[in-house]
């Protein structure tokens, strides 16, 4: 192609019009003409870019993977401009460039650059135009992916979390609806028994025992095992009903008791209070069970509620951080549990609320605590510390992992900087985590050598008189969340 024809082809494009005509005759002189066949890869992830490109016909897409498969963020046509741009710090791709169609690129080299700046002030300030619209486009893109990998992390955390007290919440239904008849039968034998005044207040009693909650430790199985074969025994030696044994095992009863029963009842009578009294129990044992089930699911769904702030309007506003790291604790408890970790958190008494978007400043919260399980062995421990320096609100989140390599640490907040495997990580949480604090005038710092990797974020405290009152201060329902000791402690094994 001449430089006569670039000059007039480039020149008709609307997005060109405005550049001086001895400017496209400099861009001639000092590029060549690029043509692709549909599929080709002008440059793939992570190569370091050397060239300006002008499409001049054609279709261009780049395509990034952030571990759900290749997706498309960008796409260029006739008048476009791509490639590496004079001022631009990108140093690699951040995924492959395809053509979609048959195009034409015309390619000017980066080592033209600085002659460019000075011989062509128009068109390089078109280009800084392009590079703002660019980087705002994929900004956008990478946050919108970090929201939904933390999606699915949250999703994933409350689907286990959730899986446990359901599952608990069917069994005890069905067992309870099973045994109804039971308990219906047992209670027409006990009425049929014609227990006399002084017979029923025994009984009463005993069945009030029964129900409280014993005060020792849960019995191992080969303790309650034990249990289950006394109680047979006794129920043998009186000639009662040995079927009994089993519910009755797994009431408060003793042995003492039922000696105490057998001093006013007997025979068919006693078979008959005994298994009103495990029906009973066992009735009662049931619908606690579901009870204690639904509250778990109700506390966890309170807990995302609170951690996506689903009922405050979208910007920032004054936040609490204790209950957002509350919460996120909660959402990540069962991967915590599945390497047998402790979560500690210590929340500093009256800690300043801050400025912040709720739900972001929780998003920074998980990708830092799930970092840091990533980070630990089994076993190991990730320390929360919450508290008050001098105007500002810090929270360190710690690990003891093996610690960051002192040739990695320089490169831990640059984007799509990742050490996880393939399909893993996306290398944009740290660097979308400096990003989100930025907006609310906040800072992040790591410092990391064997056996301890502390990442301390810092954001500015809001002045007591400015906390406000209400939605406004994000405090989680239920109340028990927020009250209570300062410090806590998560272990696997209690979640």
């Amino acid at each position: 192609m001449t430089n006569s024809n670039f000059v007039d082809r480039i020149g008709a494009l609307p997005t060109f019009s405005g550049i001086p005509r001895g400017e496209l005759e400099w861009l001639a002189a000092h590029g060549r003409l690029e043509v692709y066949e549909p599929g080709a890869v002008v440059v793939a992830k992570g190569d370091r870019i050397k060239h300006l490109w002008i499409i001049l016909s054609g279709h261009v897409t780049i395509r990034v993977d952030r571990g759900a498969g290749p997706r498309r963020v960008m796409e260029w046509r006739a008048g476009d401009v791509s490639g590496i741009l004079p001022y631009s710090r990108m140093s690699g791709a951040p995924g492959d460039s395809y053509l979609e169609e048959p195009s034409e690129l015309f390619a000017i080299h980066e080592e033209n650059f600085p002659e460019m700046i000075v011989r062509c002030p128009v068109f390089t300030a078109y280009t800084v135009h392009r590079m703002l619209d660019r980087a705002r486009s994929f900004n956008t893109s990478d946050l919108q992916d970090e929201k939904m990998i933390s999606l699915g992390k949250l999703a994933a955390g409350l689907a286990h979390e959730l899986n446990n007290p359901a599952s608990a919440t069917v069994r005890s239904a069905k067992l309870l609806v099973e045994g109804l008849a039971s308990a219906d039968l047992a209670s027409r034998s006990l009425a049929a028994a014609g227990l006399s005044n002084e017979q029923f207040e025994t009984v009463e009693r005993m069945r009030s025992a029964c129900l409280a909650k014993s005060a020792g430790a849960a019995l191992s199985p080969v303790e309650q095992a034990d249990r289950q074969d006394e109680i047979g025994e006794w129920l043998r030696r009186h000639n009662a009903d040995q079927t009994l044994a089993a519910p009755l095992s797994d009431t408060a009863v003793t042995l003492a008791a039922l000696d105490e029963l057998t001093r006013t009842i007997s025979g068919e009578t006693l078979n008959a209070t005994l298994g009103w009294i495990a029906a009973s129990c066992t009735m009662h044992s049931l619908a606690d069970e579901i009870v204690h089930a639904a509250t778990r699911i109700y506390e966890l769904v309170a807990a995302v509620k609170s951690f996506t702030y689903m009922d405050h309007l979208a910007g920032p506003e004054i936040v609490s951080v204790g209950p957002g790291l509350r919460d996120t604790i909660r959402i990540v408890a069962s991967k915590a549990k599945s390497k047998g970790a402790t979560i500690t958190l210590d929340v500093e008494p009256d800690l300043p609320h801050v400025h912040a978007t709720g739900g972001e400043l929780n998003q920074i919260w998980l990708n830092l605590i799930d970092n840091a399980l990533d980070a630990i062995s089994e076993l190991g421990t990730v320390t929360i510390i919450a508290r008050k320096e001098l105007n500002w609100v810090v929270v360190s989140v710690i690990d003891d992992g093996p610690g960051i390599p002192p040739d990695v640490m320089p490169k831990i907040f640059d984007p799509f900087f990742t050490t996880k495997p393939p399909g893993q990580g996306t290398g944009l949480g740290l660097e979308i985590t400096r990003r989100l604090l930025r907006r609310y005038r906040g800072e992040i710092a790591a410092e990391s050598r064997p056996g301890r990797t502390e990442f301390r974020v810092s954001l500015v405290a809001e002045k007591p008189d400015s906390r406000g009152t209400g939605q406004g201060q994000g405090q989680s329902a239920p109340e028990n969340r927020t009250a209570g000791p300062s410090q806590s402690t998560v272990r696997a094994e209690n979640q």
